[in-house]
């Protein structure tokens, strides 16, 4: 099998109210894409294919050579940017992923376990789904009697149809996160139906599926178990809830692994950030970029350390270490800033 994945991210997120793409704000001490695109790096045999706007060059400019890009020259929805990416991938992948760029707290090992799933089932489509509110604005994925997934439904769809009030109580929705088998998907994409969405007329990707039944062929669904997991950004409410889902991701990494952290509501330790044994975090501390803190270090309160090598047994407390290397049992002055001195001209 060869797998490729194809990353939306031609979307302009407009409900940022901001003059920058949605998917390059920061959430999680990245921009949001790159969480993303580093999970399919990590996972695809191919380079990650992004889907962008015509005239977008911030995501080019983050990713240069590492990845393929596609332009979508109109916003006609998922169905058609996927389209977008035929042109590159037929004949050289067996398998392909399609997500969206703004969500990134997408796992490896789901991602995976989704493309394994598509391969030894031989399904046209493996998706994946998430038990949601019933005031969510997600898909509803509709099930038959015995339990085989039969189509996805959107939640405004579903709320004009006569049995709106059935429908929406559907906890399992759709994640928007697909494995397709590659063939069947490029010979089949262009028989999308046009739809009337808000914005104008769209080519749904979630149209796939009930395709795909039409077709007598089997779509398999992945439940995830981690809540946080298809949380997506697209506003900047939502940008905050993403922020916290980190958070608690990282938190609860450090304190399996033997790290002390007080409080850990309020601390913040970006993805990238390593810790060792024993080590104590006080609130109000910052733990950014590519830092790495040794054993058995006193870090806090009010501490922020930025790309910053920490050896074992130090004690930085209310200070900034931003770009320097501290060897053993180093105490920082409170009130202090270690910073590398700029490189003489």
């Amino acid at each position: 099998m060869t797998l490729a994945i194809v990353i939306l991210a031609a979307g302009q997120g407009t409900r940022m109210i901001s003059k920058k793409q949605k998917i390059l704000h920061v959430v999680g001490g990245k921009p949001m894409v790159q969480h993303l695109f580093d999970t399919a790096v990590s996972l695809a045999d191919l380079p990650p294919v992004l889907v962008v706007g015509p005239g977008e060059t911030g995501v080019q400019a983050l990713f240069g050579t590492r990845a393929q890009y596609v332009v979508q020259p109109q916003q006609l929805g998922t169905g058609h940017a996927t389209l977008m990416a035929r042109a590159i991938l037929q004949g050289h992948a067996t398998q392909v992923l399609v997500t969206y760029g703004d969500m990134p707290l997408l796992r490896h090992e789901t991602l995976a376990q989704l493309a394994q799933t598509q391969a030894s089932s031989g399904a046209a489509i493996a998706m994946l789904s998430f038990w949601g509110d019933p005031a969510s604005a997600f898909g509803r994925v509709l099930r038959d009697e015995n339990g085989c997934i039969q189509a996805i439904i959107e939640a405004a769809q579903a709320s004009r149809q006569p049995n709106a009030a059935e429908l929406l109580a559907i906890r399992e929705q759709n994640a928007g996160v697909y494995c397709f088998a590659a063939d069947w998907l490029w010979q089949n994409i262009e028989r999308l139906p046009l739809r009337q969405a808000r914005s104008g007329p769209e080519y749904y990707l979630t149209d796939m599926v009930e395709l795909a039944v039409q077709q007598g062929l089997l779509v398999e669904g992945i439940i995830t178990k981690d809540e946080d997991e298809c949380l997506g950004a697209g506003t900047r409410t939502e940008m905050v809830a993403v922020e916290k889902a980190f958070r608690r991701r990282a938190n609860a990494r450090w304190l399996a692994q033997g790290v002390t952290l007080v409080n850990p509501d309020a601390i913040y330790i970006d993805p990238d950030v390593t810790i060792g044994q024993d080590t104590v975090i006080w609130p109000n501390s910052y733990l950014q970029g590519n830092t790495a803190v040794g054993q058995d270090c006193i870090i806090g309160p009010n501490a922020t350390l930025r790309n910053a090598r920490v050896g074992d047994g130090c004690v930085i407390e209310q200070a900034i270490v931003e770009d320097v290397e501290l060897p053993p049992a180093t105490i920082v002055p409170p009130f202090t800033v270690q910073r590398a001195r700029p490189t003489p001209h």
